[in-house]
């Protein structure tokens, strides 16, 4: 039982590391619209979008890295994500991107929600990160549509 546990603990560390390198996706990618953006837009982007997301992989780090350490499990570091946008992709190729990759992520929380994982190994600090984190990532799809319909205004 044991055994078959461990493999579930580490099933669901390796489903919050994806997410969270594609949370690091949005982060490289919204950094990259930042730098394209004049000064006021620029900060509606970081209100809105960059800042949640920020938020969002810090505590998804915070809680990929307690849950390893509770339970003996090696802990990973991460690396800065690219967005693999180019520059002449323009500001909306760059927020497709981070929609993209925050969506990624959401996805791939949720299917651990969904699978009950969390719920077998018992974890109630886990659940409440995977739950936290979705929070933070769940309004960037609309805040992005709000930013971009805005664009040139």
């Amino acid at each position: 039982m044991a055994y078959v546990t461990n493999e579930a603990r580490q099933d669901l560390l390796d489903g919050m590391a994806d997410a969270i390198e594609e949370i690091g996706v949005a982060l490289a990618a919204l950094g990259g619209a930042y730098e394209l953006l004049d000064e006021q837009t620029a900060d509606r982007l970081e209100e809105h979008l960059f800042r949640p997301v920020q938020v969002a992989y810090g505590r998804a780090r915070r809680a990929h890295q307690g849950f390893a350490e509770r339970y003996g499990l090696p802990t990973r570091t991460f690396a800065p994500g690219t967005a693999g946008v180019l520059p002449s992709e323009g500001v909306r190729g760059y927020l497709d991107r981070a929609v993209e990759a925050v969506g990624s992520a959401d996805d791939t929380l949720a299917d651990l929600q969904d699978s009950m994982l969390p719920v077998e190994v018992g974890d109630a600090e886990l659940r409440a990160g995977l739950a936290d984190v979705r929070a933070h990532v769940g309004e960037l799809r609309g805040q992005a549509r709000e930013l971009v319909r805005t664009l040139g205004r």
